[in-house]
């Protein structure tokens, strides 16, 4: 809802002026400009109600800031916002109230063109400086009251000081002064006889209606009841601008391109905080974990901040989303989420990422692109509620907080072409909201697409307002936002963290799975010895449980994992030869090992093939361990006598064919025999008086079925049924 028009003051349109000012004043303020060269901007602070004389000072401190950093050739606007939730202006004191006055009607801030934003309703003196503002903008339900409302008894001098401030700017025209400080004054706007309009109250009031120069009037305020004077009536009257409901609103009443929220710390506060580390994947259990964690933090009174660092392929978008929301908008004692991205924040981590305000990366950095989940235009419509919501907090542009969680939108630049304010939508979600979508797409021009499918470096996430400025080290983030050092990790297990960071080495997890693998050959050779089998359940154990902290393991991997060994073993002990428990074994080992290096299942895009392609890649060169070890155990182990009493010693053939003469079962080839026992495969079966064990050609023979003998090798007799 935008009402009214403004027209700036002369020098305040000049073109070249703005451009050079906005990028200064930014780079001072840690806002990253994203408006086009001959964009005008301006910047809001909030008016703390009810103001103390701290505040106050510490008020006057951020606007002698403001208007040393203005522009020489120019004024810069700067909007007081008074706030929807004020109350309590009636505590206010009339000399805090003064100081402020004072200094914005002074020589000292001539360079600021400060408009005062009423939201709410304002009492007390809080009123005192709206009356010294340059212009005045009411939201719908912004009320001015009672000016008096903290004075015991009516004060001359102080109706005098509103009369004198009020008269330096000339918006309130006195009788209006006259009503809001005394409650017993009625107020009036007159049409008179000869044409004209006015304010009148008081004698002068009643002076009018005597004289009969009153041909209408419309009572604006009672006597005896304090002066209320609502947004309708100050537009009516044209004190006030206009009357508008956001920033952005009021940027159009103004004829701004935006107006950027300056966050002013807290009085004599010091960034106190925990340190959260986000690497690797996002998981479930790792999520629930972070919060926990943080939470938990808030026990301790002193904590204000939440320093965050990322290097981050995402994972999952649900789980970003509900960490996300509690970033964007942190809740007392908790007062900044910084955000810190040393190597990278990808796919639904660079929702995380710019959830947190302020936002810096290292110089390397990447924010966005393709990562572990696969993101949707479904996906990013389920959650387009809290990606507006966040965009609102953290004054972050939406369409390009979609544009970085999924590559399938088409976001563009657009500008304005009459006040040079930059949006960047899809064409849909330029004209989504406009009652002429033609005549709004008209106020637009489309500039290039902005490429996000890869990720935005540094430099090219501050230039869209993504991010806040280039760090190289967390200890310089930390002295950035008033930490006088790097604060101590939030209250996860020392072990854990360790083990995490272990965890982040592809290397060491190369290393465990092939040293896992030789053990377990060790142990196949010479079962029953034992400590090849300890150390290689250690390594497998370490493996699933270091990518179970960092979000890739569940507990299917580690059932996937069992089971193929297990299969594996039973092919190699106990069932000779090479078939499906062998084959199907490989699958499910190979199937766990790559199924713990990611998050997803099937590759969506060439990120995820990258990394699918690098785990099968690595569980094939951990099986290599499982068979160089048998190798290495039966060719060189025999050899060495620290690892001779690994290997059983091989048989004596010899030996074994001598004793295998020594009963020549020969004569029995091609006889007929009855068996005695069933053969499942082996068992015994009688030819004439003689009871031998035979085995079946591989059928089952019941007992007392005739069997023929089909092969006599040593004392191994082959019948068939």
């Amino acid at each position: 809802m935008v009402r009214g028009t403004f027209l700036p003051s002369p020098g305040v349109g000049v073109v070249n002026y703005q451009t050079w000012f906005s990028f200064a004043f930014a780079a001072l303020l840690g806002i990253a400009p994203s408006f086009a060269a001959d964009a005008k901007s301006g910047y809001v602070l909030d008016v703390p109600v009810p103001l103390g004389s701290q505040s106050a000072t510490h008020l006057l401190d951020q606007l002698d800031q403001l208007a040393k950093s203005a522009p020489t050739d120019g004024r810069l606007d700067l909007v007081l916002r008074y706030g929807s939730d004020v109350s309590g202006g009636d505590a206010t004191a009339f000399e805090d109230a003064l100081k402020l006055a004072r200094a914005v009607t002074s020589d000292r801030l001539r360079s600021l063109r400060v408009i005062s934003l009423v939201q709410g309703k304002v009492n007390g003196h809080s009123i005192l400086p709206i009356l010294a503002s340059d212009a005045i903008l009411m939201s719908a339900g912004g009320q001015l009251s009672g000016a008096s409302a903290g004075e015991s008894a009516p004060d001359e001098t102080i109706l005098l000081t509103y009369q004198s401030v009020a008269a330096r700017r000339g918006l309130f025209p006195k009788p209006v002064v006259n009503v809001l400080v005394d409650p017993d004054v009625e107020l009036a706007w007159v049409s008179l006889v000869d044409g004209g309009k006015t304010f009148a109250a008081g004698d002068e009031l009643v002076k009018l209606r005597e004289t009969g120069q009153v041909l209408g009037e419309e009572v604006w305020s009672g006597p005896g009841v304090p002066g209320t004077l609502t947004a309708d009536q100050l537009r009516s009257a044209k004190i006030a601008a206009g009357i508008v409901e956001t920033l952005d609103d009021a940027a159009e009443v103004l004829d701004l391109a935006q107006i950027t929220p300056v966050q002013p710390d807290a009085v004599g506060d010091v960034a106190q905080g925990v340190l959260l580390e986000i690497a690797g994947s996002v998981s479930r259990n790792r999520v629930r974990r972070w919060q926990s964690n943080l939470n938990g933090s808030l026990s301790d009174q002193d904590t204000n901040t939440w320093l965050i660092t990322f290097d981050c392929i995402g994972g999952d978008l649900d789980q970003s989303a509900s960490l996300a929301s509690l970033f964007a908008i942190p809740e007392p004692p908790l007062r900044t989420v910084v955000g810190y991205i040393s190597g990278e924040a990808r796919s639904d981590s660079a929702l995380l990422a710019v959830s947190c305000k302020p936002l810096y990366m290292s110089k390397d950095a990447i924010l966005g692109g393709i990562g572990a989940d696969e993101i949707s235009l479904t996906d990013i419509g389920n959650h387009d509620e809290l990606i507006e919501s966040i965009a609102r907090a953290t004054k972050r542009p939406a369409g390009l907080i979609r544009g970085l969680l999924c590559a399938e939108l088409e976001v563009y630049r657009y500008i304005n072409k009459k006040t040079g304010k930059i949006k960047y939508a899809t064409p849909a979600e330029l004209v989504a909201e406009a009652e002429d979508p033609e005549l709004e797409r008209g106020r637009w021009e489309k500039g290039d697409r902005i490429e996000m499918g890869e990720g935005l470096s540094a430099d090219r996430a501050i230039e869209l307002g993504l991010a806040d400025g280039v760090s190289d080290s967390l200890d310089d983030v930390a002295r950035r936002v008033g930490m006088s050092e790097v604060p101590k990790t939030v209250s996860d297990r020392g072990l854990v963290r360790f083990v995490e960071r272990l965890g982040r080495s592809q290397g060491l997890m190369m290393i465990l799975l092939m040293v896992g693998f030789i053990a377990l050959s060790a142990e196949m050779n010479a079962p029953g010895i034992s400590v090849p089998g300890f150390l290689a359940l250690v390594c497998f154990g370490l493996f699933f449980w270091m990518n179970y902290l960092a979000g890739t393991a569940e507990w299917l991997e580690l059932v996937l994992l069992i089971l193929g060994l297990a299969c594996i073993a039973l092919e190699v002990l106990v069932i000779p030869g090479f078939g499906v428990f062998g084959i199907g074994g490989l699958i499910m080992t190979i199937a766990s090992i790559v199924l713990m290096s990611q998050t997803f299942v099937i590759p969506h895009n060439s990120y995820q093939l990258a990394v699918i392609t690098r785990g099968i890649w690595a569980a094939l060169g951990s099986l290599l361990g499982l068979f160089g070890g048998f190798v290495l155990m039966r060719q060189f182990f025999p050899h060495l006598p620290l690892f001779r009493h690994l290997i059983m010693e091989a048989p004596d053939v010899e030996a074994i064919d001598q004793a295998e003469k020594l009963a020549d079962f020969s004569a029995l080839l091609h006889q007929t025999g009855i068996t005695t026992t069933p053969l499942r495969p082996s068992g015994k079966a009688r030819f004439g008086d003689q009871i031998v064990q035979v085995v079946s050609d591989g059928s089952m023979v019941e007992k007392g079925a005739p069997v023929t003998v089909v092969e006599v090798k040593g004392a191994k007799i082959v019948v068939e049924g």
